[in-house]
């Protein structure tokens, strides 16, 4: 008998252990090759290594559809489920068309999914300002929309804009993303970094702590996205 999954769309499916797939990893249409699409196998794998969460990307800008490949990620998330595991599915709006953007993430909220997540990195807008504006606009109309679903940020790690790279986003809009969600996934992916900053702890901790200034919520729940596991 499977375990009992963690509460949806709640705070619930991001604590614990995590795997991430994106569109290469499980999607025909843009696997790097046959032998790369995830398949019942692997769920049972991660479900055998102690994954809790599967974290799904569940449509890019370029994708046919507004969700991707919906028989088979039906499949995944229904074999997920059966193991036991949540499924947070996620987006990486560019910005460029806010409409498409917030038409797809609605559409992947109305998976048997147990929460969403927002990919903030895209830089493919250059405009600054309105990258920003069209960023909070679009986050507000979601959040307007799920209600009292939980919402979750998957957002550039501190120490990146501030300290590695201060020319990634300036002026990220930390406070008016706090208004519109309410679980925060930093990418604090220290396998690529050097020096000091390699160092897991130190840069997950100040990543963690610098993310919960920045939105002014000292008890911020945070679920770390980690390094690349092999890379480690």
């Amino acid at each position: 008998v499977a375990p009992a999954r963690a509460e949806p769309w709640t705070s619930a499916p991001y604590r614990g252990l995590g795997a991430w797939l994106d569109a290469y990893d499980w999607s025909a249409s843009f696997a790097r090759s046959p032998d790369h699409v995830i398949d019942g196998a692997d769920i049972d794998r991660m479900a055998a290594e102690g994954v809790q969460t599967i974290y799904i990307q569940a449509s890019r800008r370029d994708s046919p559809t507004d969700v991707l490949e919906p028989e088979r990620l039906h499949a995944i998330i229904d074999h997920a489920h059966a193991r036991g595991m949540s499924v947070v599915a996620w987006y990486l709006p560019t910005m460029v068309d806010p409409e498409v953007d917030l038409r797809r993430m609605l559409a992947i909220a109305a998976l048997p999914v147990d929460g969403l997540g927002v990919d903030i990195e895209s830089l493919e807008l250059d405009d600054v300002a309105e990258r920003n504006r069209r960023l909070l606009d679009i986050s507000a109309r979601l959040k307007a929309a799920l209600g009292d679903r939980t919402l979750s940020a998957i957002v550039m790690e501190p120490v990146l804009m501030e300290d590695v790279n201060p020319s990634f986003w300036p002026d990220y809009p930390w406070l008016g993303l706090a208004e519109h969600y309410d679980v925060w996934l930093p990418m604090s992916y220290w396998t690529n970094r050097r020096d000091g900053w390699r160092h897991s702890h130190a840069y997950t901790a100040t990543n963690i702590a610098r993310l919960r200034e920045r939105i002014g919520q000292p008890e911020a729940p945070v679920h770390v996205i980690g390094g690349v596991g092999d890379k480690t």
